[in-house]
């Protein structure tokens, strides 16, 4: 060890004060770049191997300025920048500091914005460098992780903040809903013909009430839906308020609701999780995280307190950071258990450490821009689908949801967790043995006969599924998972947001024809199951024992997933999945004539066979010529 500590001090490499001692090995936390530990190697034969250091962002956080100056210089020096043209993600937050050596080549002077044009532009220290904080993130992800690579870093898009939060005094909360929307006109005047996801994390306790909407929430999905020019808008769910205590979590989480504008139907609404619980720091000998790895973050909020007929919140969850304990007192963030951005004061900190629910809506404005910039074509209601779809839950998660006793606590789970943690990968590709559909269409919902307006039929998808691999698997067990994902208009006056169909302008829902179902059975089935929905009873399509995992549950909101499971041979006759309409306002108020309106949606299909060894994915290519067909 000695030589090995020697050797490293003259490489000026940082180590930690404590080791791990083993019979034959020592582990100790090292940090220096990639050339420097070649250099170790070459001077000394204490290294039996290098292994990289997970989740330790206290190295880049404790590190005293110069180091960090070159670790910066270092990651700068590989950031391959996006053009102005490209995809941004617009945070509406307090502001940013542009002149952070690693956003700079990625926020322009022209895209800094504020709502109110008194106010500076600079980030004030009252906000703790929060939409610095959010910057860094929604550009590069948790920055620990592109410190800690090699190579290139490859950026698709770029920045754009608008400062809502004063440095002094308070908005009024009548407000919120109009700084809103002329906070993200700002953005668009200034660059109208530029793709964007507009990312939020400010929220307010202000409003709530278990899930029913407010003037906030309702201007956020009239601005999603902007008919014509639709928006991708991402929020947090919030964070607890008070003490957060390692002997009430989770069931504290599940009596703090998701803060207001979270009951919008329209937006990408994000929660937390957490896999960090190494703590390393020595002064918190006999500390331990709060939450265990795969689980909610300790601050996450959650909508189980909600009346059932509101959406589910949150959507999905992203990495958040933990707390840490000492058995005794509430939780407490520490650096090893959070994410790492950028400093709103560079001149004297590069890094700070960052989490809660607004570093996971910072890495889902990320996930989100990437995957508008791989794939331009698709719509803002198609960018939520595929995240959405793409979520699994940890296996933590999972052993919930599995062992839950009843469909009602299922849905409870998923006012927690949502669908659980988006891919990347998942959403923008299709395995050998994980297939996915995607269709971009439109409907008209409604049509006037004489002086009432009634609700149209549905479309019909034919689903190119192999049959004849799948019914060569027989009884092997397959997965079929649907999304389907569409934005509402909200109705313009409050006496209606009592009842969801009162609220949304129209709903639409998904069914998939079953095994032994005729095409006339099918179409009986959808419009009885429209019919009783229309009435205010419960809905009973896909329901029972038709194995899918939520049934009914899952038509809340604007956004609707399901998964059902059985065998191959049973999904082979499924050859159709029907997209039909619901009653809303539309319909409800003729004389605002909005019954003449087509309505967007994005529907995704898969089919997983995770234990056969075989080949999905290409038949499905033969039958239908393209990967990913969209209309």
């Amino acid at each position: 060890k000695p030589n090995f500590e020697r050797a490293a001090r003259r490489l000026e490499i940082a180590l930690k004060d404590h080791a791990l001692g083993f019979p034959e090995r020592m582990v100790i936390l090292a940090l220096g770049t990639p050339t420097v530990m070649q250099v170790l190697i070459e001077r000394t034969d204490a290294v039996a191997e290098f292994r990289r250091a997970k989740d330790v962002p206290t190295f880049f956080l404790g590190m005293e300025a110069r180091k960090a100056a070159d670790w910066v210089d270092d990651l700068e020096g590989r950031m391959q920048t996006a053009p102005e043209e490209a995809t941004a993600v617009c945070i509406l937050d307090s502001g940013a500091t542009r002149g952070h050596p690693l956003l700079r080549a990625s926020l322009a002077a022209a895209d800094q914005h504020v709502y109110d044009p008194t106010w500076s532009s600079a980030e004030h220290r009252r906000w703790n460098g929060h939409g610095t904080g959010m910057a860094g993130i929604a550009l590069l992800g948790d920055i620990e992780e592109a410190l800690a690579r090699t190579g290139p870093v490859v950026i698709g898009h770029r920045l754009e903040t608008v400062k809502i939060l004063p440095d002094r005094g308070a908005t009024d909360p009548k407000l919120y809903g109009a700084v809103t929307a002329v906070s993200i006109e700002h953005a668009e005047q200034q660059a109208p013909n530029r793709r964007r996801v507009i990312c939020m994390a400010v929220s307010s306790q202000i409003g709530v009430s278990r899930g029913r909407p407010s003037s906030w929430s309702a201007a956020v999905d009239q601005l999603c839906y902007n008919i014509g020019a639709p928006r991708l808008m991402i929020l947090s769910t919030g964070n607890l308020s008070g003490d957060v205590l390692h002997t009430t979590y989770p069931d504290a989480n599940d009596l703090q609701e998701v803060e207001n504008p979270g009951q919008a139907w329209n937006p990408l609404v994000v929660g937390a999780y957490t896999d960090k619980i190494t703590i390393t720091d020595p002064t918190l000998a006999g500390w331990s995280a709060l939450a265990p790895a795969g689980e909610l973050a300790p601050v996450s909020r959650t909508s189980t307190i909600w009346d059932r007929q509101w959406p589910i919140r949150p959507d999905v969850v992203f990495e958040g950071g933990n707390l840490a304990h000492d058995g005794t007192n509430p939780g407490n963030p520490v650096d090893d258990l959070q994410l790492i951005t950028t400093h709103y004061q560079p001149q004297n900190r590069l890094f700070q450490s960052f989490g809660d629910t607004s570093g996971a809506s910072a890495l889902a404005a990320n996930m989100a821009a990437r995957i508008m910039t791989s794939e331009p074509a698709l719509w803002p209601e198609t960018v939520r689908a595929l995240m959405v779809h793409s979520a699994e839950w940890t296996p933590p998660m999972r052993q919930r949801f599995d062992t839950a006793s009843s469909r009602a606590e299922k849905f409870s789970l998923l006012r927690r967790y949502g669908w659980g943690v988006p891919s990347l990968d998942r959403a923008l590709a299709s395995a050998a043995n994980d297939a996915t559909l995607l269709v971009q269409d439109a409907l008209l919902p409604f049509f006037r006969e004489q002086s009432r307006i009634k609700t149209r039929h549905m479309n019909m998808h034919r689903l190119p599924w192999p049959r004849a691999e799948l019914r060569a698997l027989g009884e092997l067990e397959v997965e079929l998972r649907v999304t389907l994902s569409y934005f509402i208009e909200p109705n313009p006056g409050e006496r209606g947001w009592t009842r969801r169909h009162r609220y949304a302008s129209h709903g639409l829902r998904f069914a998939v024809k079953r095994a032994l179902e005729t095409r006339r059975q099918f179409e009986g089935r959808i419009n009885k199951a429209a019919e009783i929905e229309e009435q205010g009873e419960a809905h009973v399509s896909d329901t029972g024992g038709d194995n899918w995992f939520l049934g009914f549950p899952r038509d809340r909101g604007s956004v609707h997933s399901d998964i059902w499971r059985g065998t191959a041979a049973e999904l082979a006759a499924r050859d159709a999945i029907a997209v039909y309409p619901v009653s809303g306002w539309w319909k409800e108020k003729p004389n605002l004539q909005r019954w003449e309106r087509s309505v967007r949606y994005a529907l995704l299909v898969s089919i997983r066979a995770p234990e056969a060894d075989v080949d999905i994915y290409t038949p499905i290519v033969t039958q239908i010529g393209v990967p990913i067909p969209a209309a």
